[in-house]
């Protein structure tokens, strides 16, 4: 199977990708902390996420056409744990939704029903956010 995730880049233009402050470079992490904002005195955000018109500053490229993370080895938690739909037979309807908001199609769980189903059966916490309004 390909990797869908590198001509999609939905989830990296759609949600707020929030994440503990420490994971910053600042702090001994990874994260170059010029790419991140402040959201409260533990939380930061990557930064262009936490707007209205969210997009990742690391995203380079076109959701839906050629994308990928300048930051990739680096990248925060919420990247590295979020989950392509369809991986290991899992409808993530966070995906879906991300696609959906660039006029891509499902990965998996195309049926309404099923992944309405499916999804309230594995429905799990994630920390990628939708923007504030």
């Amino acid at each position: 199977m390909s990797n869908e995730c590198l001509s999609c880049g939905a989830c990296c233009a759609f949600f707020r990708v929030s994440f503990y402050w420490a994971e910053a470079d600042d702090a001994g992490g990874a994260v170059p902390v010029e790419l991140t904002e402040p959201v409260t005195p533990f939380l930061r955000c990557m930064g262009g996420t936490n707007q209205r018109q969210s997009r990742c500053v690391a995203l380079q490229g076109e959701p839906g056409k050629n994308v990928s993370c300048a930051i990739y080895h680096q990248r925060p938690s919420p990247c590295r744990e979020f989950t392509r739909s369809g991986e290991n037979g899992i409808t993530e309807e966070a995906c879906n939704r991300a696609r959906a908001h660039y006029g891509l199609p499902p990965l998996y769980g195309t049926d309404l029903l099923s992944l309405t189903i499916h999804s309230a059966a594995t429905d799990r916490p994630s920390r990628v956010q939708l923007p504030p309004d």
